[in-house]
């Protein structure tokens, strides 16, 4: 067989089943979900890039989830726009070429940069934070979601994710468009360097800084991303 010929790329591309349940990863970059009977699933519109089965898809509605919500999601843009998809069938996700990491809650909580959630199970509770301290001052605004509970979620970093450990002796401080997750006993403080903005100028993000104090930990990648970029530019 050539090893170019259609047969070869089809037995290199095709999709498999690892049995690895509601969630699979079809190589770094596509979420597989496994849809049973009455199973749902929330994910990030537009995140859809092939089914095959009896899937219904909802866009979420204005006021599904309460007033309040309601008036966030306006302070938001798109970056946190859900689709609920129930049935029975696959469905396969992507986020702009970005890297997919599957977790597993139990009874856990862990906050999500908006840009960087794809997928959670319909048993994980949710809701969006906004952090209005620096929203005005970065592009796009900052604002993560609170996932808590038992269930899987799915999110997405550009290149290879890096965990740091965060402890009372040691607190780590990142840049908030390239922070990723942070476990939920977190609660990150917000710092400007002076020296720094006069150096890159007022507009730099490097000015505004996140320091995370605490037992926990963060996730960053290596790679600044803000709102503009996440809707249109793609990942690694």
């Amino acid at each position: 067989m050539s090893r170019y010929s259609i047969e070869e790329f089809l037995a290199k591309t095709a999709q498999r089943d690892h049995g690895q349940g509601f969630f699979e990863l079809e190589g770094e970059r596509t979420l597989e979900v496994n849809l049973l009977p009455r199973g749902e699933v929330w994910s990030k519109m537009g995140s859809m890039v092939a089914y095959h089965g009896a899937i219904k898809f909802d866009r979420e509605k204005v006021l599904e989830h309460g007033v309040g919500r309601m008036l966030k999601r306006s302070f938001t843009g798109e970056g946190t726009r859900l689709m609920k998809a129930a049935g029975i069938g696959k469905l396969y996700l992507a986020d702009a070429g970005k890297k997919i990491t599957i977790l597993e809650l139990t009874d856990d909580t862990i906050f999500v940069n908006g840009n960087d959630l794809l997928a959670f199970q319909s048993t994980v509770e949710w809701d969006i934070k906004m952090m209005r301290k620096v929203s005005a001052m970065l592009a796009g605004g900052l604002f993560n979601v609170r996932l808590s509970g038992s269930g899987l979620i799915a999110i997405t970093s550009h290149y290879d994710p890096l965990t740091l450990r965060v402890s009372p002796e040691r607190p780590v401080i990142t840049d908030p468009n390239a922070t990723v997750a942070w476990s939920g006993d977190l609660e990150p403080n917000f710092r400007t360097d002076v020296s720094l903005r006069t150096f890159f100028g007022r507009g730099s993000g490097e000015s505004i800084q996140m320091e995370f104090t605490g037992d926990g930990f963060v996730v960053v990648q290596p790679y600044e991303e803000n709102a503009m970029q996440a809707q249109g530019r793609p990942g690694r």
